[in-house]
């Protein structure tokens, strides 16, 4: 069994990748009678886009989940029940932000390398740049897969193929667990 310490750690963004911003599937569609009037509703609309399926995926993929999100407590609230998850981690943002590092670096990139410390990790999100990769291939001692997901459709089965198939080497394969 791997420790906890030898763990991959992956760092979930929300918005973009968990809430896509283009055309929702999930949303019952104007007349649907499906639908509900559930209490979620009278809350954030965008939570709706959150498709409960991909709670399960994440967890099946082994690893130490970690919310890298402006949502920040929120995403406990909000987002981790109606994706099936537990309460996660959050990584806390500092309260101002400063241009240090070379441009082009979003300002999230130094904090994820920091709190992983020498541990693997995966960052998901939907703002990751070229200059992220050559920063952290840099800066961060372990291995690191930095996925950048579509803002439009959100994480698919290509994405969950890249992330199981970086981690296929790293986590050892379970029944039930992706991979297997």
């Amino acid at each position: 069994m791997t420790s906890s310490a030898e763990r991959p750690v992956l760092f979930l963004d929300i918005d973009g990748p968990l809430i896509p911003f283009g055309p929702s599937f999930h949303r019952p569609q104007e007349g649907d009678s499906s639908g509900s009037a559930e209490p979620h509703r009278r809350g954030n609309p965008l939570l709706d886009r959150l498709d409960p399926a991909v709670g399960p995926r994440l967890t099946a993929l082994g690893c130490d989940m970690v919310w890298a999100s402006t949502w920040m407590d929120d995403a406990n609230e909000a987002a981790a029940p109606r994706l099936g998850l537990p309460t996660l981690p959050v990584l806390r943002w500092p309260d101002t932000f400063t241009d240090e590092g070379p441009r082009g670096l979003h300002w999230k990139t130094r904090h994820l390398v920091e709190w992983a410390g020498h541990r693997r990790f995966i960052w998901v999100d939907d703002e990751i740049s070229d200059m992220d990769r050559l920063w952290v291939a840099a800066q961060h001692p372990g291995p690191s897969l930095l996925h950048r997901v579509d803002p439009g459709v959100g994480l698919t089965d290509d994405d969950f193929d890249a992330l199981t198939d970086w981690l296929r080497p790293i986590v050892p394969t379970t029944p039930g667990r992706a991979g297997s």
